[in-house]
């Protein structure tokens, strides 16, 4: 630090897609006030012309890691209308708002490595994640199934030890937590993938990352059964009986507060919520579509079980709204404070 400034911690914030809405979004941050310092890990022409096509005004500045240990004259904190950004990461080909191109998936998924090695290696504190469009993704060549998946296989391909990268995909709002089992995968596949194994991995990691990181002392966590009325005593499902249940007795019997399997169309009722901190769905469209519909906008994805601190925004590239001004910044903003608030628990 330099002249008695104030030591914030760094956050990577990338764009996504960039025909999206994330370019939009990243520009709209710059005009909030945070107490950290923002990194845009997107390319600065981009940023500049989606600046300017919304009428507001950015100006960029070039990060080093020594301008952020003080050893260069730069502010400390973020101000508005001013971004840091990371030279040199261009998409193959121009952007052009609402049409995803597969020639920029490379530049996509280059930028998501970046974050999160600078992550890894004490660089910034925390990273924060505008949307991606996983079809231009998989036009291109790329498998990839999300965020949460990517980042895992990141941190692992770095070196991070098996036990640090066994993400779960959490989402917070005010109405409520929802962790889920599964992620991105096709329906059909679900079943197969509730294993004892997961779940069990899954539980462990919500368990301790709500103690460590949003300081709940007995997390209450309330889990949802696979199947309808959480499969009505082994008539419409086993997998409450051979895989949910013994699970859930193995956990109890070690200190861990649960209830359930309970069924997923009674778990969210008001006065199921006002007696846990966390429901763990068993797949995607069991939790998500529920939280969602009490604050879409407003939720920030969180994702636990990794060596490093993500949060992400809760919606799609939204190619429709991209260079319109229309996007809101709501759950983006909400994400970087909650990745500002996370990092200072790390």
């Amino acid at each position: 630090m330099t002249g008695g400034a104030e030591a914030v911690p760094a956050i990577a914030v990338t764009a996504g897609e960039p025909a999206g809405v994330g370019p939009d979004l990243l520009v709209k941050l710059a005009q909030e006030e945070f107490p950290a310092r923002l990194v845009a890990v997107a390319d600065g022409g981009l940023l500049r012309e989606r600046a300017a096509r919304l009428g507001l005004p950015l100006r960029l500045l070039p990060y080093s890691r020594e301008a952020a240990s003080g050893r260069a004259a730069a502010p400390r904190r973020h101000r508005r209308g001013e971004l840091f950004y990371l030279p040199g990461l261009e998409t193959a080909t121009p952007a052009v708002a609402g049409r995803a191109d597969p020639a920029n998936a490379a530049y996509v998924l280059h930028t998501l490595r970046r974050a999160a090695t600078g992550c890894l290696d004490g660089e910034f504190a925390a990273l924060v994640t505008g949307p991606v469009n996983k079809a231009a993704l998989f036009d291109a060549g790329h498998r990839f199934r999300g965020h949460t998946e990517y980042l895992a296989e990141v941190c692992a391909a770095a070196g991070a030890k098996k036990e640090a990268c066994a993400p779960v995909m959490l989402l917070v709002n005010d109405f409520c937590r929802v962790a889920l089992v599964t992620t991105h995968l096709p329906l059909r596949e679900v079943a197969a993938a509730v294993t004892r194994e997961r779940l069990e991995t899954v539980l462990r990691v919500l368990h301790l990352e709500l103690r460590d990181r949003f300081r709940l002392a007995e997390p209450r966590i309330n889990v949802c059964g696979l199947n309808p009325h959480a499969g009505e005593q082994g008539h419409l499902g086993e997998e409450e009986n051979t895989i949910i249940e013994p699970t859930l007795n193995k956990l109890r019997g070690q200190g861990m507060r649960l209830r359930g399997p309970m069924p997923a169309d009674t778990a969210f009722t008001e006065e199921a919520l006002r007696e846990t901190d966390v429901v763990v769905a068993m797949y995607h469209d069991q939790g998500l579509p529920v939280i969602k519909s009490h604050g879409f906008g407003d939720a920030v994805n969180i994702t636990l079980g990794l060596p490093i601190v993500r949060t992400s925004v809760d919606h799609g590239t939204a190619l429709d709204l991209a260079g319109s001004g229309r996007a809101k910044a709501d759950s983006f903003i909400a994400a970087v404070n909650m990745a500002i608030r996370l990092a200072g628990r790390s």
